[in-house]
């Protein structure tokens, strides 16, 4: 008899990693030592915070810094490291540690989770992951302990340097700064502190970028030998962020609750973070309740657009976006070829990043439908609060703490989804694309 993962397609052997993982996870946080009070989490609560750690998205039914001890912050921070790497690659570390050789039905699996178009290298990629996010990561918690050590202390900034810096590059959106400045607090009393921006900030962007982006940014220091993918990410990613930055700047410059008390850097230091951390990171130095509804529905915006592909983030991805904006462009223009940087795209590609596009759009309007049955709040919270879900992100505009028992289990459905779904959806169909054999008489429909 074959062993059951033999028999299992590489994306149900990693839907079935992951939600092992999960329960794992949930396991353990329903255990009194996790809690600060001695009381572990109701398990639909255990379930919902370890679906959000291990799919780094970082929204909380309780507050993560007040409510948990040590070891349950601990086991937070573990989840949120193999949720964002994958537990694949865990999985390969160790078994290049003991010794054995990784199968080609191993290395099938790998290219499913790193998000590769081939096998080829596939052990190699892993190992340079682990080395980039160790030193990342290293590198944040360093800064972070640094700049924080004359506040809080040694242990006390070491402790949040780590845990903010896994984090931050994991894109997951959790942080400890509930019990120094009350909980769901995230960053917002660092609004106009330049420094945290700024490693967060890097930290995340790092992080979303993917990290074929950052190998091919390591092999190839000129820019024209960087690959197509690795010139798509950068530039969609340049150009949301300034793009971001610029309208949060101007929707917000006059609110009273939000941009308008700080001073001029503090306002572009503001717009500048909550334009990047809406694509899949999660934290706030400004309260999202606050917002004017026209900069939720931009910040609603990102979320679904969300980090590149192969990266620690969610959302449809940029280069999704960015494949569906060049096929708008070739139609607008009457080109019947998609083409960038003297490249022609498959269409394949784009009807790949059509169907993700579609899927995703279904279902955020699916759970935004089932939460404004369930859940006592407006349209725009719930939307918001959906697409964060779907997007991996962990933004709220306070809905999170107060979602009922069906909500919680659609908000953890959404998490998984968004964390497995358009990633495992594009290699599935890329690895099920083949040559027609027959071809039917073409007929044309009216569209539009």
């Amino acid at each position: 008899m074959k062993p059951l993962t033999e028999s299992l397609s590489p994306q149900q052997v990693l839907v079935l990693g992951f939600a092992g993982v999960i329960a794992l996870g949930a396991y353990l946080l329903t255990l009194p030592i996790t809690s600060a009070t001695g009381e572990g989490l109701a398990p639909v609560d255990a379930l919902f915070t370890a679906t959000s750690a291990v799919c780094v998205t970082g929204l909380v039914v309780v507050d993560t810094g007040t409510h948990f001890s040590s070891i349950g912050k601990g086991i937070i921070l573990v989840l949120i490291q193999v949720g964002g790497l994958g537990f694949m690659t865990f999985s390969t570390l160790f078994a290049l540690l003991m010794g054995r050789k990784i199968t080609f039905r191993e290395r099938l699996l790998l290219q499913e989770a790193m998000n590769k178009v081939s096998p080829d290298g596939v052990v190699r990629l892993v190992k340079y992951v682990t080395v980039v996010t160790l030193v990342l990561e290293g590198a944040g918690a360093l800064l972070l302990f640094l700049y924080w050590l004359p506040r809080f202390g040694w242990p006390k900034s070491l402790y949040y340097g780590v845990f903010h810096a896994v984090s931050a590059f994991n894109n997951a959106g959790f942080d400890l700064m509930g019990q120094e400045f009350g909980p769901f607090s995230s960053l917002t009393a660092f609004t106009e502190d330049a420094a945290v921006t700024v490693i967060v900030s890097l930290l995340v962007i790092l992080g979303g970028l993917g990290f074929a982006v950052i190998a091919d940014l390591y092999r190839q220091p000129l820019h024209s030998r960087y690959t197509l993918h690795t010139r798509m990410v950068l530039t969609t990613t340049a150009i949301l962020i300034a793009a971001a930055t610029v309208l949060f700047f101007l929707l917000e410059r006059s609110n009273p609750s939000t941009l308008q008390p700080l001073s001029f850097p503090g306002k572009v230091l503001a717009s500048y973070f909550q334009a990047i951390t809406p694509r899949t990171a999660g934290f706030n130095t400004i309260d999202i309740a606050d917002l004017r509804p026209a900069t939720q529905f931009l910040e609603i915006v990102l979320m679904f657009i969300g980090a590149s592909p192969g990266s620690t983030g969610g959302g449809i991805k940029t280069t999704t976006f960015a494949a569906l904006a060049l096929a708008v462009g070739a139609v607008l223009s009457g080109n019947d070829d998609i083409s960038i940087r003297d490249r022609r795209l498959p269409g394949f590609i784009v009807a790949k990043a059509m169907a993700i596009a579609v899927l995703a759009m279904a279902l955020v309007v699916t759970v935004t439908m089932i939460l404004s049955i369930t859940e006592k709040a407006d349209f725009l919270t719930v939307l918001f609060e959906s697409t964060s879900a779907f997007g991996t992100v962990g933004l709220s505009m306070g809905l999170t703490p107060s979602l009922s028992l069906v909500g919680k289990i659609v908000i953890s459905f959404t998490m998984f989804s968004g964390r497995l779904g358009p990633v495992t959806l594009a290699l599935a169909l890329a690895q099920r694309r083949r040559q027609a054999t027959l071809h039917f008489p073409e007929e044309k429909i009216l569209v539009g």
